[in-house]
């Protein structure tokens, strides 16, 4: 068995000690933060419960870690004094030099964070650091990088001149990594206004894969100042969007969302600012250090400050409860001047340990930021908000008694004689329509005679139309529609055929072999015609949207749905705006960007409550995205869809996302849990009666238990997939053999493992077999690799 540090410890054979690496293990595949904490805190009290002192102190360094990227820095400190002083009073036994040294970075920068510890121990430390890193023959470049940490915060005069040494020293194995370096360089030179410096050194960096803990967010963050002071605009707003979905989930982070507040209030997205103040509010009262607390109040008041300069004064911001404290809705004015006395007396207890007025000036210098542009979208379908008119029950836009109120309105029409008669059934027919009472509507325009009032021809056919479209009579409706319009444009042009046109190209876009040839010219024509800011234009983009994703082009339809997403939110038709959004999500993830897929989708969920079918979708969206992301939020996306799937009587449905999410957590290492998720699957499939769902799933839960370490049960479960294959249906022999063939290989590839290698070369024989007989090359050749290679073994 190894132990947390990779060492062999198979030796100790006790119950306690092993239930400490199988909770380090569990832990392992955890991310940072309460959950890991409290599993590496019971291996600890494990530990030291079986009196091992050497695997204590190896938990002990692990929960060092597991504090310090958790969000308790404090805690950390603590884990670390200790695990140092045993390495000192014992080095020899309760060894993990290098970790320590690795630690004392960390340790320091922690010290700054506190503004009750004085501000020798922190010397103390980095001069310790110092010497061991000397007498270890290792560079002192990460030491200048801490020295310079410390002098930038205290605002002694001299973090320049460590910046200096800190660039010119030699790295090595003990310099933070290729990420974390440059970041803090980028932050320097930010800070003294050389920008474009700034974005050389982050250059290189952005353009490589970074496998930290705290990167790219780290770096992305820290470019947001430089971006916009070089005119990098979009490389700005694409900044935010990455850095900040990964910051959101961490409370270490709060320091970093703070600045990601600031550049909402730099440029003009005070609303979006508002929703991180709201999402993250209740964390200062966890705050990880009082000094992550005191930018996080700081930009917060600056934020509000801006909102209620805005004119939204009277708004609220809800505070959830907290250490007694009930949950309450906070007027600004009241947040804003709590949070403003909150950070600038954090910084007077700063200045007084620092001895200087560097934290303060700071503050100060937040509170008072100006913008640095007027607005910034961060997205294609962002805009600045105009006020909101008030809401009109009409473009529930699918509905053709309704597109007429999208068109420029008309004075009534001067009218005597029989053109008077003819408006009244103009007007009765187009009650009826609005009534839902087609035939009715058509008997009154049987009464009218188009030749009487010739000017109002169009409106008499679009009627028509509209009348024949809700009896189901399509072609009928289509062929009226269409005079309608010639007739409407011969009056007035496109302007007056906005209506009529709208609703044909919607009835052609619909079409059961996709859209019509005549959808996007009329649209075309349509949108030309309309003012840059109308009701109708943003319809007209939201079809032409539409169809071009009906048409299979997902590529082209973004554009039309971003701008119809855009207008809808500036003319306050919010509901419109957010069914769109789940269109433009699902574009956008068609075409490969997955991170506008993830935020579009997320803006969209709140404001579908209760439409279920467009939620199930927009979920379905954000959950793909969020998987090619790599994010591990797919897994409770996908969870909550299985269980709506099962809800909704859809076994099959639930398997299949249960399947997703093992498929997500193995893709994460993360094996114990993606077993345990296949096995669910493998019982959902069974109950759903399909016999090779419950094979495949529980191929994969043994594959994922070996993996996982879990190699008896693994083989317990491959056999549990092999006799499944007895319940295949026998009138698809392709399909059983493949399956028999997988099972096979990958039972042979466990056995292997386990070291029951002939069992295993006789599995591996057998898959050569099935995938040979199904003309399987690739596969064939390589289960003969597998079982050539076995066969050796068995020779040695």
């Amino acid at each position: 068995m190894t132990d947390p540090s990779g060492k062999d410890e198979s030796g100790t054979g006790e119950s306690g000690t092993d239930d400490v690496f199988a909770l380090m293990a569990q832990a392992q595949e955890l991310p940072y933060g309460e959950a890991r904490t409290i599993l590496v805190e019971d291996a600890l009290r494990r530990a030291e419960a079986a009196a091992d002192d050497v695997l204590a102190f190896r938990v002990r360094t692990r929960l060092t870690d597991s504090y310090l990227y958790g969000g308790e820095p404090a805690k950390a400190l603590a884990t670390f004094s200790r695990t140092l002083a045993e390495h000192d009073r014992d080095p020899g036994r309760f060894d993990e030099d290098h970790l320590l040294l690795w630690q004392m970075k960390a340790g320091v920068s922690s010290l700054t964070l506190f503004p009750e510890i004085p501000l020798d121990r922190t010397y103390a430390l980095l001069d310790d650091m110092e010497r061991r890193y000397l007498a270890g023959g290792h560079s002192l470049q990460a030491v200048y990088r801490r020295r310079h940490k410390v002098a930038q915060h205290v605002g002694d005069g001299t973090a320049d001149d460590w910046y200096l040494k800190w660039r010119a020293a030699r790295r090595d194995e003990l310099s933070d990594c290729e990420g974390c370096d440059p970041t803090g360089m980028i932050r320097h030179l930010a800070q003294v206004g050389r920008h474009e410096e700034a974005f050389e050194i982050a250059a290189p960096v952005l353009s490589s894969e970074l496998s930290c803990n705290e990167q790219p967010q780290s770096v992305l963050t820290a470019m947001l100042p430089v971006y916009l002071h070089t005119g990098r605009a979009e490389q700005a707003a694409d900044a935010h969007r990455r850095a900040y979905r990964v910051h959101r989930a961490r409370l270490a982070d709060l320091g970093e969302i703070a600045e990601h507040l600031e550049f909402c209030a730099a440029t003009g997205n005070e609303a979006r600012g508002l929703e991180i103040v709201q999402r993250h509010l209740g964390w200062l009262d966890r705050a990880p250090s009082p000094l992550a607390e005191m930018w996080f109040a700081a930009a917060s008041a600056l934020v509000l400050g801006r909102v209620m300069a805005a004119g939204y004064d009277g708004a609220t911001v809800r505070r959830p409860a907290a250490d007694g404290r009930a949950a309450a809705d906070v007027p600004l004015p009241e947040l804003h001047a709590e949070l403003t006395e909150r950070a600038t007396r954090l910084a007077e207890r700063f200045d007084a340990r620092n001895g200087t007025s560097r934290q303060g000036d700071e503050v100060r210098e937040t509170l008072a930021a100006e913008p640095v542009v007027d607005f910034l979208p961060l997205a294609a379908h962002h805009r600045r908000p105009t006020p909101a008119p008030e809401p009109e029950d009409l473009a529930s836009a699918n509905d053709p008694a309704t597109v007429n109120d999208l068109a420029d309105p008309r004075e009534p029409e001067e009218t005597t004689g029989d053109g008077d008669a003819t408006g009244s059934l103009l007007r009765l027919a187009t009650a009826h329509v609005e009534q839902d009472r087609p035939a009715d509507a058509l008997a009154a325009l049987e009464q009218v005679d188009p030749d009487d009032v010739p000017d109002r021809a169009g409106e008499m056919w679009f009627l028509r139309g509209q009348a024949l479209l809700l009896t189901g009579e399509t072609d009928d409706g289509v062929a009226a529609l269409r005079r309608s319009a010639e007739a409407a444009r011969a009056s007035g042009g496109t302007r007056e055929a906005a209506a009529p046109m709208l609703l044909l190209a919607r009835v052609l876009a619909r079409q059961e072999d996709g859209p019509h040839e005549d959808t996007f010219a009329l649209l075309d024509e349509l949108i030309a015609a309309q003012p840059a800011a109308s009701p109708m234009r943003a319809a007209a983009h939201s079809e032409r949207g539409l169809a071009l994703l009906a048409a299979g082009r997902p590529a082209d339809a973004v554009a039309d749905l971003a701008e119809a997403v855009a207008g809808w939110t500036a003319e306050g038709r919010h509901e419109q705006a957010a069914q769109l959004r789940v269109d433009l999500a699902a574009g956008y993830l068609a075409t490969g960007r997955h991170l506008e897929a993830a935020e579009v989708a997320e803006e969209a969920l709140p404001a579908l409550g209760g439409q279920d079918d467009r939620e199930r979708r927009c979920l379905l969206v954000l959950a793909h995205a969020q998987k090619e992301l790599g994010e591990e939020g797919a897994v409770e996306t996908f969870t909550a869809l299985a269980q709506d799937a099962a809800n909704q009587g859809d076994p099959a449905g639930a398997a299949h996302f249960l399947e997703e999410t093992g498929e997500i957590l193995t893709g994460l290492d993360k094996d114990a849990q993606a077993a345990e998720r296949f096995a669910a699957a493998a019982e959902v499939h069974e109950k759903a009666g399909d016999p090779y769902g419950v094979v495949r799933a529980r191929r994969r839960a043994a594959m994922c238990l070996m993996w996982s370490g879990e190699g008896d049960e693994a083989v317990t479960v491959m056999e549990s997939a092999r006799s499944a294959l007895a319940s295949l249906p026998p009138d698809n022999e392709p399909a059983r053999i493949w399956d028999t063939a997988l099972v096979s290989y990958d039972q042979a590839r466990l056995l292997a493992r386990s070291g029951r290698l002939p069992e295993a070369a006789s599995h591996a024989s057998a898959a050569v077999d099935g995938f040979s007989t199904l003309d399987e090359t690739g596969p064939a050749e390589e289960a003969a690799r597998l079982r050539d290679d076995i066969r050796a073994a068995m020779q040695e």
